[in-house]
């Protein structure tokens, strides 16, 4: 069976999707994405970000940089001037450098899960291949009909061999 060729990256219309399976995967994929880009904008720029989302199956999730609550809280306070204590520009480095050391991290583990994928679709692709040169080993709904003559033809023979296998070694065991 041969597989479909991709279609690629297609533009999609912006409007909600109808099917609540679709909307879910899609809302679980884009918030991991708005999540990444939130965490990207943080470690380039050093912004302090909150993000705080509502699935359609009404989960909470949330992102922030240092701290959502930290963010929410000066947001609320109408506060646009960072606390300045040195105190506070200690424990900010310190998160930066965690941060940059968690980004990193997770930059290096995505680059590997990618691998990781390539690395999965190349052996299927094998495993495919392998299959069609072996085609007597994939299930019989998946043979076209001339291979399941031959597979056909092929089992009567190995039966033929088997009932004379068979017989000889009944022969031999009678003779002694």
């Amino acid at each position: 069976m041969a597989k479909k060729p991709s279609l690629g990256r297609q533009k999609i219309a912006i409007s909600k999707i109808p099917k609540k399976n679709h909307l879910q995967v899609t809302f679980s994929k884009r918030r991991s994405g708005l999540f990444k880009k939130a965490s990207e904008l943080c470690t380039l720029c050093g912004v302090e970000i909150g993000i705080i989302v509502f699935s359609p199956a009404s989960k909470v999730f949330s992102f922030g940089h240092p701290e959502v609550e930290f963010v929410v809280d000066r947001f609320l306070a109408q506060d646009p001037a960072a606390p300045d204590s040195g105190e506070c520009r200690l424990i900010e480095a310190h998160r930066n450098a965690n941060l940059r050391d968690l980004n990193a991290i997770l930059t290096r583990v995505l680059d590997e899960l990618e691998a990781e994928r390539k690395r999965g679709g190349a052996l299927d692709e094998m495993r495919r291949a392998g299959r069609r040169q072996c085609w007597w080993e994939a299930p019989t709904d998946e043979l076209g009909l001339c291979e399941l003559e031959q597979l056909g033809g092929s089992m009567e023979e190995l039966k033929k061999n088997v009932m004379r296998w068979i017989n000889e070694l009944m022969k031999s065991q009678n003779s002694y």
